[in-house]
């Protein structure tokens, strides 16, 4: 467990200041496993005791037992390539350099174990919701599209349309929901719903304080970089190519005849054009 899922799991709960201080603690861990109290306050705007009741809400009996708990942690995730990544990006104004990150740090937040413990839910549901805002729908048609391949029963879920896609959803289903900031309010609610029907949540989302975060063990960070004017919908969709590819192999002969089958009616139907 990370410092970051430490936060989400009491993100609903936080208090504005303790918000201030879980986003500079998740902007940059070594601050909270190296620096003093004092550091972390004079960084976040706050104060010591302030600092103190932060480490508690998180389930501490202080800061030092914190720092204690995370400094391993933290100390071994610097030496990895994905670490390095996060710390030393670029910040120049550049869409080429911004996207190319991105698509790195997709795939530094998504390790094997990661990448597994996302698709299980998916491999194992009986139905698939996928849910998004606005700037991540494109990662949420890909999923949808890929998915459907490969097992059946995914749903991608319409905001004009929730009350009637999702009236059937309950304990079994999984649901996929892709929001960032700032989060669609219809995504973040009939996830909510979702959730308190027994659905198991799995969100691509942009840090441990998105509300999509403490519905769920089962969320990934995605860093979205500005391209012009809107947000890149490029992590999404990698996002969504990495889950299709790992639900694929775990189905493994599941889904290899699924295929199989798809194959036989497109030819049955000449969906393609035979250029031969």
């Amino acid at each position: 467990m990370t410092v970051q899922d430490l936060i989400a799991g009491v993100g609903d709960r936080l208090t504005p200041t303790e918000r201030r201080i879980a986003e500079v603690v998740s902007g940059d861990p070594t601050l909270l496993a190296f620096g003093t109290v004092s550091d972390l306050a004079e960084q976040s705007g706050t104060s010591r005791p302030s600092i103190v009741r932060f480490a508690t809400k998180l389930g501490f009996s202080g800061y030092t037992e914190l720092q204690d708990w995370i400094r391993d942690g933290v100390s071994k995730q610097l030496s990895s390539p994905s670490a390095r990544i996060r710390r030393h990006a670029s910040e120049a104004d550049d869409t080429r350099a911004a996207i190319a990150d991105a698509v790195q740090r997709v795939f530094g937040a998504f390790d094997e174990s990661k990448l597994r413990s996302m698709a299980a839910p998916l491999v194992r549901a009986r139905r698939v919701y996928v849910l998004s805002g606005e700037t991540s729908m494109a990662g949420a048609r890909a999923l949808q599209s890929g998915l459907s391949m490969v097992r059946p029963d995914v749903l991608l879920v319409h905001e004009h349309s929730i009350g009637r896609d999702l009236s059937g959803a309950g304990s079994g289903d999984a649901a996929v929901v892709f929001d960032f900031a700032r989060y669609r309010r219809s995504a973040v609610t009939a996830s909510r719903t979702l959730a308190g029907l027994g659905v198991t949540i799995v969100a691509l989302t942009d840090g441990p304080l998105s509300p999509l975060a403490a519905l769920t063990q089962h969320w990934c960070e995605l860093r979205v970089p500005a391209v012009g004017p809107f947000d890149s919908s490029v992590p999404a969709v990698t996002a969504a190519e990495l889950l299709i590819a790992q639900v694929a192999a775990d189905l493994g002969d599941t889904a290899r005849d699924r295929i199989d089958q798809l194959e036989s009616i497109w030819r049955a139907t000449g969906t393609f054009i035979d250029e031969a």
